[in-house]
């Protein structure tokens, strides 16, 4: 497995959704950041089970602890090791999926390629609770962005089960909205027909995806590394690794196959003696370097494949087909327990590119 991201901020993500624990060391953070337990605690309060009614019944207090790299609050520039225990297991409803695997899961390529020997409990590696890891990386990502570079990071629900929010450009109104319910859009008047949507499809054994965008602001211009390691290259690997996740679109994405190149042009100005572009087509990227606007991204994130309803699947040692109906703790939408995950590991990303662009010192200036 490769269970690495990033090459001089680089996060190694370790643990499965019913082992002992779930963690990540995080190398090449620099030292000097001012770094607490309770900074990396409030994103992780943001991701973690059981917070609502719209989430899986799974109760974890996901209280992280911090083994190493910080010394008198202080990042020290070795290795941070930081994890959350695994605690509200229930493993008796999985021995099932041993041998006839749940559609939409990893459980039948997950066999295959390890021969029988991954930990099958709860998706094992490939459970949504290994991000949890990633949420951990990027609160420390988070914070460098935030002390050195100004860099905000804002991801928010814009669509779930065909219900759209209206879209709202400023930003500052949507951090403001955001965490004021628990489907984390911005567009308060669709959020509960949204919840509506998620209970009454749970209760139907069902489940819902959507749709979360992201914005990146105050983003220096040049991060990136064409061209395979290009800002959307890299972004896109990052969105890709979190388990449930289908697609990704920059700026106007899709979009722009039905424009004119004389519509899709972003113009450039200078607005207070900055080079700035009129329109913002490119999602702040071009030719894979920032260019300085908003990064903007989309991520469809597709229904949560554990339901109720009974499913065809195979029996894997007897040959033959059958049912398989899937009892548990389940979200019956991941789409608003996505939404830190994705910024989380965005500023991994950003983080990683602006150390090597020389934008982040080694030593972060403290008051010590």
């Amino acid at each position: 497995m490769s269970n690495s991201l990033g090459e001089k901020f680089r996060i190694t993500s370790f643990g499965e959704s019913h082992g002992k624990c779930v963690g990540v060391v995080i190398d090449g953070c620099p030292s000097g950041l001012s770094l607490s337990e309770d900074d990396v605690q409030s994103e992780l309060n943001r991701r973690r089970p059981g917070q609502s009614q719209i989430t899986t019944k799974r109760q974890e207090e996901d209280q992280v602890e911090i083994l190493s790299g910080i010394f008198k609050g202080y990042t020290t520039g070795a290795p941070i090791c930081m994890l959350v225990w695994n605690k509200d297991v229930d493993s008796s409803k999985y021995e099932l999926f041993r041998n006839v695997p749940r559609p939409g899961h990893a459980d039948f390529t997950a066999r295959q390629k390890y021969g029988g020997f991954n930990d099958y409990r709860g998706g094992g590696r490939f459970s949504g609770r290994i991000t949890a890891s990633f949420v951990m990386a990027g609160a420390v990502a988070r914070k460098l962005l935030r002390d050195v570079l100004k860099v905000d990071i804002t991801a928010y629900t814009i669509e779930i089960g065909g219900i759209k929010a209206k879209k709202i450009e400023d930003v500052k109104v949507i951090k403001k909205t955001v965490e004021k319910t628990p489907v984390r859009t911005a567009d308060l008047e669709v959020a509960e027909k949204m919840i509506d949507l998620i209970i009454q499809t749970e209760k139907e054994g069902d489940s819902v995806g959507g749709i979360v965008e992201c914005v990146a602001t105050n983003v220096p211009i040049g991060l990136g590394e064409p061209v395979f390691s290009s800002l959307e290259s890299d972004i896109s690997k990052a969105i890709f690794s979190i388990p449930a996740v289908k697609g990704i679109e920059f700026g106007t994405g899709f979009g722009v196959s039905e424009l004119k190149g004389s519509e899709n042009n972003d113009a450039f100005i200078i607005e207070d003696g900055k080079i700035l572009t009129k329109t913002n087509n490119s999602g702040g990227i071009l030719g894979g370097i920032s260019s300085g606007m908003p990064i903007i991204f989309r991520v469809a994130i597709k229904p949560t494949p554990s339901i109720r309803n009974k499913q065809d699947s195979v029996n894997i040692l007897e040959i033959k087909e059958t049912t398989i109906q899937i009892e548990g703790r389940h979200d019956p939408c991941l789409v608003p327990r996505a939404v830190p995950v994705i910024e989380s590991m965005t500023a991994v990303v950003l983080v990683d590119h602006a150390i090597k662009y020389g934008l982040i010192p080694q030593i972060i200036k403290g008051d010590i």
